[in-house]
């Protein structure tokens, strides 16, 4: 054994206190820097930046720290949480409703996932070729250690909380409060997982148990799946490509969901060297089909969404998309250029396949999380354009995605459509620019919707009034005249119109009042007022009903005869 392995699997009795201790600072820094984050400004993009960093930081340092070059283990934990942290900052101050929870930030962390193992092996192997062995099971490691110890901390939580409610029922009740304070929760979190990451470390023979048990129920589980993918992808040209698009399923999450599957419990079969693989004929049927089955799924996957950006346009979900399953593409290539090389022996070159495609996976994610390439101005460049060029309608189109999906360059172009768009488009986009919810600008939506029909259902009882697109949609933002009503206009005077409207079953009576000063003002919803309590005429129908406005001890509404609503004068 060389020096190097020698010191790394050395006794190293403190690390359950220290990586405790590690934890527990990490979860406290967590909860004081998180505390009120989510009442504190939109604008706030340094708390999201530094939780983003410490926690990264922590729980890199908590995964990879070591005896032997402990300061390169503090320089990986705290360059990784740096970077990860202004990939934060960049990401929370994106969309116009903070989120630092993007497609960057995740990519940004598969980077550091990835680059976890390339590292230990660098640093206890001393090798930058990055031999096989070493990685995969730094990899297969790694994640046991991350799950098992997570499921600790669960258990920890568990435990603490049978133990408050025992010692409360005799009138003891500080660990119960203790578990009330945010503090607490976070520090007893941080660390239950930093002790439980330490002392799996410091036990390899139970690591290697574990290791050998997670790899025996992969390898139980991978010919059910070899089976049923091979199934799928014979029976798929049989029933129809037709029917996986229409499903109403996320095909391509599915797919691709497959493929990574494949590939984790392929190498679940044929481990870290050829003497490691699974014999038998059943698992070398298995490994073989696991190894082809990926490229078709990644293909099908990319088919899907290419179907979808042509139907739809770009959004940044579909680039993501589109990029991940080149990725599968790419897994799935480098297993059929290994099975044509070696064809029954493909796990030799495929072990150097997947070693590059680990250091490219890693260095693509890192790039795709850094603010280089702007998604957002791609995905509205595709929406607007097929906006003008009449693919969707103006009601169809998705507004708030430009608003609170594709950042900067989304809002700048509904800015550009609010100033110089046609009519409803320009209330549709300034509805998307002052909306604070999606709510509202489906609100909006459904108000234009409602003018463009509005025609066949309103019956103009003052023959001087000029029924333009404003007035179209004024009386529509009074939502008396939806799609299924029959509404009425006529002038209640030079200033205002009065607006009625038939509801529910007994066709009950509505009315509001539009001033007519008020019309021409921007947006959709102002100029109402006088909306009047539910009426007493019912059982009315408003195209043939008579209407008219009687002259009373104070002016009042009649319909058919009956009066609605207050006087209003």
């Amino acid at each position: 054994m060389n020096d190097l392995a020698e010191q790394k699997t050395s006794h190293w009795p403190e690390r359950p206190w220290l990586m405790a201790a590690v934890g527990a600072v990490t979860g406290l820094l967590i909860d004081w820097i998180g505390d009120g984050w989510w009442h504190r400004a939109a604008g706030d993009r340094l708390t999201p930046a530094a939780l983003a960093f410490v926690a990264v930081a922590g729980l890199s340092f908590l995964l990879t720290a070591e005896r032997r070059r402990l300061h390169w283990a503090v320089v990986f934990a705290l360059g990784w949480g740096l970077v990860i942290g202004l990939i934060g900052w960049f990401t929370s101050g994106y969309n116009i409703r903070p989120s630092i929870l993007e497609f960057p930030f995740w990519s940004g962390l598969l980077a550091v996932i990835v680059a976890a193992p390339l590292f230990q092996v660098v640093r206890d192997e001393g090798d930058w070729r990055l031999p096989y062995a070493p990685l995969h099971r730094y990899a297969w490691t790694d994640a046991i250690i991350g799950g098992a110890s997570l499921a600790f901390t669960g258990l920890t939580f568990l435990l603490a909380f049978l133990l408050s409610q025992l010692f409360s029922a005799i009138g003891i009740g500080l660990l119960r409060e203790l578990l009330e304070k945010s503090w607490f929760v976070w520090m007893m979190a941080g660390a239950a997982f930093g002790a439980a990451s330490a002392v799996l470390r410091e036990r390899e023979p139970l690591l290697g148990t574990l290791q050998r048990l997670v790899m025996v129920v992969f390898s139980v589980l991978a010919p059910v799946l070899a089976g049923a993918l091979l199934l799928f992808l014979v029976a798929l040209p049989v029933t129809g490509f037709a029917g996986l698009w229409k499903s109403g399923l996320p095909e391509t999450p599915l797919l691709l969901s497959s493929a990574a599957f494949a590939i984790v419990l392929l190498n679940a079969i044929i481990g870290d060297s050829p003497d490691d693989r699974s014999t038998g004929r059943l698992w070398r049927i298995t490994s073989l089909i696991l190894v082809l089955v990926v490229l078709p799924l990644a293909l099908l996957a990319l088919l899907s969404m290419g179907i979808r950006v042509g139907q739809y346009g770009w959004t940044p979900a579909r680039i993501w998309g589109v990029i991940a399953s080149l990725v599968a593409l790419a897994y799935g290539a480098a297993g059929w250029l290994a099975a044509a090389k070696r064809r029954g022996a493909f796990d030799e070159p495929l072990r150097g396949y997947q070693t590059r495609l680990a250091v490219g996976l890693c260095g693509l994610a890192l790039l795709l999380a850094l603010p280089l390439l702007d998604f957002g101005a791609i995905s509205a460049t595709s929406q607007m354009a097929r906006l003008s060029a009449g693919k969707v309608k103006p009601t169809e189109f998705d507004w708030a995605a430009m608003a609170f999906d594709f950042g900067p360059a989304g809002r700048e172009r509904l800015k550009a459509v609010a100033r110089h768009g046609a009519l409803d488009q320009r209330a549709l986009a300034t509805a998307a620019l002052n909306s604070d919810t999606r709510y509202k600008v489906e609100e909006t939506k459904q108000t234009v919707e409602d003018a463009e029909g509005l025609e066949q259902r309103l019956r103009i009882l003052s023959p001087d009034i000029v029924m333009d697109d404003v007035l179209k949609r004024r009386i529509a933002a009074t939502n008396l005249c939806g799609a299924k009503r029959q509404c009425a206009v006529l002038k209640k005077d030079d200033r205002r119109l009065l607006v009625i409207s038939e509801s529910g079953d007994e066709r009950r009576v509505q009315t509001t009042t539009i001033g007519l000063d008020q019309i021409d003002k921007p947006g959709l919803g102002d100029g109402m007022a006088d909306y009047n309590p539910p009426p007493e005429a019912k059982g009315v129908d408003l195209r043939t009903a008579p209407v008219e406005i009687r002259d009373v001890a104070r002016r009042q509404l009649f319909v058919d005869g009956k009066p609605v609503g207050e006087p209003f004068e």
